[in-house]
């Protein structure tokens, strides 16, 4: 897959992964998550012109994942990051948070953060394969950011699942590999991984924002 920025045309596209994404929360009892609206074009556009906003592309060059990234506290915040279901078990989601980590790193970002659902298998647990860690609330690194992030997703009925804030160092070179929980390699789907917005119009969360 070749990461690339996102282009004005391809934004409704980016709205139909969303939708895609999003159909795994069902399985779970989720089903709020599952049908909450993409975000808005105009929404999407503003990331996109701050140069915010990456797709990864197939042979085709068509978008099948993307990823919508924020500055917050001096780390870069995943807003959103999410996979097409036909795109997953591919590393997918893992190639656009390592092309964050890249451009965090350049821009002399520190970390990456998100806030994500603790128990969702393709939410916390990835993350902590690719080498991000929960901060526990007496944890420093749990910045003022991260918290008016967390009480806003709380106000907007998120936390009716379990939420979690995660950090992850930026290293100076390399690329963090996915640990396998137990010793046991296993793959998770990255159909809609972490699908977290910043406003819920019902009980659950509506997408992203990582």
């Amino acid at each position: 897959m070749r990461i690339r920025a996102a282009a004005p045309a391809e934004l409704p596209l980016l709205q139909d992964i969303e939708r895609a994404a999003g159909e795994p929360f069902r399985s779970l009892g989720m089903a709020a998550i599952a049908d909450d609206d993409p975000l808005p074009l105009d929404v999407l556009e503003a990331y996109r012109c701050e140069g915010r906003a990456w797709v990864a592309v197939d042979a085709a060059d068509r978008p099948v994942a993307y990823l919508l990234a924020d500055t917050v506290d001096g780390s870069a915040h995943i807003e959103q990051v999410s996979v097409h279901p036909d795109a997953a078990r591919r590393g997918v989601g893992r190639q656009l948070i390592e092309h964050l980590a890249a451009a965090a790193r350049e821009q002399g970002l520190t970390a990456l953060t998100l806030t994500t659902f603790a128990e969702v298998p393709w939410n916390a647990p990835y993350y902590t394969r690719l080498g991000f860690r929960p901060l526990a609330d007496s944890d420093p690194a749990l910045t003022a950011g991260l918290r008016a992030i967390s009480r806003a997703e709380a106000a907007h009925g998120l936390s009716v699942w379990p939420r979690v804030c995660m950090r992850r160092e930026v290293q100076e070179t390399g690329v963090i590999r996915e640990v396998p929980e137990a010793g046991v390699i296993r793959e998770v789907p990255e159909a809609g991984e972490v699908r977290e917005i910043p406003e819920v119009q019902a009980v659950g969360e509506v997408r992203a924002v990582p």
